[in-house]
């Protein structure tokens, strides 16, 4: 994960944050289980739906979105830490890139 801070004012910076695939791989993995035991496909036993049906019945987009939402306050808190930041408020999230493929990675910005 490389991390770069901007600072804006004396009491804010803006951080940018680009995450690996291979670092999101494992939230990914943890949201396709996740809806896999919420949703119920014919043929299937609840929880044991593969991967890649998930992905046909709910789409890649919202398999991405679970993960990313789950993932998103780790990778900022390691981003805090190796930038020795002493946040004061929540900080205001963008995403910036959304891997769709393993090619791509994960970018976002915080404003704290």
């Amino acid at each position: 994960m490389k991390s770069a801070v901007e600072t804006i004012n004396p009491t804010r910076v803006k951080l940018t944050v680009e995450v690996p695939y291979a670092e999101l791989q494992p939230s990914i993995d943890a949201a396709l289980k996740t809806i896999g035991a919420s949703i119920q496909v014919p043929g299937f036993r609840k929880g044991k739906v593969p991967s890649r049906i998930i992905e046909q019945r709910v789409g890649r987009g919202a398999v991405l979105q679970e993960a990313i939402n789950e993932a998103l306050p780790g990778f900022y808190g390691e981003a805090v830490d190796q930038s020795d930041l002493r946040p004061i408020g929540q900080p205001e999230v963008e995403i910036t890139q959304v891997p769709m493929d393993d090619s791509e990675q994960l970018a976002f910005t915080a404003e704290v």
